[in-house]
């Protein structure tokens, strides 16, 4: 249910937000400066992440959002079998951006981008509320992925048991790692 929710609620705010850009803000298209370092602009990416796989060909809009579909289910089965609040967020937060660059590619055959952020010169390839989601979402894995270690009484790190059982079969319950030096 988070998963789902989070994915509709992700979709819905891309495809307003570039909806207000293109109809709203960008008529005629210009280059906005908000701050000293982010821009909004206008662009189009025919490709996926920075403008890689981009072809002119017309089958390249349905054969990213193919690909997009065949990973958002990965990550339907991952889920399944990963069940939690924090991965259905997380797998909601990429689904609904996957989506929300899916429907771009097949109603204009490019990714509309207008974020653009900037440093002395140099800038980070535009990009969109999409993008933003999945950078999140993997963000969210990535970082929740960590267990802190649980520490006894003794003040050392002890593994769950289940990582024993699976390193060390035939023992159980909890093993301390004692530290190196144990002062007395």
């Amino acid at each position: 249910m988070v998963a789902a929710s989070a994915a509709i609620f992700g979709l819905l705010l891309d495809q307003a937000s570039k909806w207000w850009i293109l109809v709203e803000v960008m008529d005629p298209p210009r280059l906005i400066p908000m701050s000293s370092f982010f821009n909004l602009t206008l662009g189009f990416n025919r490709g996926v992440s920075f403008g890689l796989l981009a072809a002119d060909s017309p089958f390249t809009p349905w054969l990213l959002s193919g690909l997009a579909l065949v990973v958002m289910l990965g990550f339907g089965v991952w889920l399944a079998r990963n069940p939690g609040r924090r991965h259905g967020l997380a797998a909601g937060l990429i689904g609904g951006g996957a989506l929300g660059n899916v429907v771009d590619r097949l109603r204009q055959g490019a990714v509309t981008d207008f974020l653009d952020f900037h440093w002395a010169g140099y800038h980070w390839p535009a990009f969109n509320i999409a993008d933003t989601l999945i950078f999140l979402g993997a963000a969210l894995l990535l970082l929740g992925g960590r267990r802190p270690a649980v520490i006894n009484s003794h003040g050392a790190a002890a593994m769950p048991a289940d990582a024993v059982s699976a390193a060390l079969p035939g023992l159980n319950g909890t093993v301390a790692l004692k530290p190196e030096r144990e002062q007395g």
